[in-house]
């Protein structure tokens, strides 16, 4: 699903949210249950507590390291998630001319920094539990979309009811891939101009892991 093809300029991650949340809400309107939503950290977080907040659901966290490419450390050429294995675009690696043995070393130093963030995000809570529920993964944006599709197939494993991705803004080729990956991608515009996911936002500062702990200190508060 996506809204519009014509660009959008969000003020910030909670008015992205506010918008994604009635998209979202309508997409799971005749859902049993409380739908899960799960964020990706950090820039997911605000966006999926407004989601969670507008559709009544549980919000948690789901967590996922993107692999960079070697000297580009932005640019994703695969990802890693919570007891998953690495998840590569094969065709970035063959335009690159690069292999994911090349690679061995920066997803054992990305696999080291999501323990810690597990750690840190969790404080001991175990991971949410998404079989048998309407699951909702939710980021700021998406780019190359490769850390959504590595939680996605996550996230499959553990056999949800229904699983979707939603997010305010990504690029087309994203959301072609990904739509083989989720039953359904909520997307308010996917920009034939789009280059990179701040450029919709006028406010896309980098969030802290004091961010994400404050929002989650609200999800142990309310367990």
């Amino acid at each position: 699903m996506v809204r519009g093809s014509s660009p959008l300029i969000f003020a910030d991650r909670d008015d992205a949210g506010r918008q994604l949340a009635a998209e979202v809400a309508h997409a799971v309107r005749e859902s049993t249950g409380k739908p899960l939503i799960l964020a990706l950290p950090r820039g997911g977080v605000p966006v999926a507590a407004q989601v969670a907040a507008r559709t009544g659901g549980d919000l948690d966290i789901v967590l996922a390291r993107k692999i960079g490419a070697p000297g580009r450390p932005e640019f994703g050429v695969g990802a890693i998630a919570e007891d998953g294995p690495p998840v590569f675009d094969q065709a970035i690696l063959e335009a690159l001319g690069i292999t994911a043995d090349d690679l061995a070393g920066t997803v054992a130093a990305e696999r080291e920094e999501l323990s810690r963030r597990v750690r840190r995000y969790r404080a001991g809570r175990p991971a949410p539990h998404a079989t048998g529920r309407v699951v909702v993964l939710v980021d700021d944006g998406l780019a190359t979309g490769v850390t959504a599709r590595a939680a996605l197939r996550r996230l499959r494993a553990d056999h949800p009811q229904r699983l979707l991705l939603a997010v305010p803004v990504c690029s087309p080729a994203a959301q072609d891939a990904l739509s083989a990956e989720a039953d359904e991608v909520v997307c308010l515009s996917a920009p034939s101009s789009f280059r990179a996911v701040g450029e919709w936002y006028g406010d896309f500062h980098q969030l802290t892991d004091d961010d994400v702990d404050a929002a989650m200190r609200g999800v142990r508060a309310s367990a």
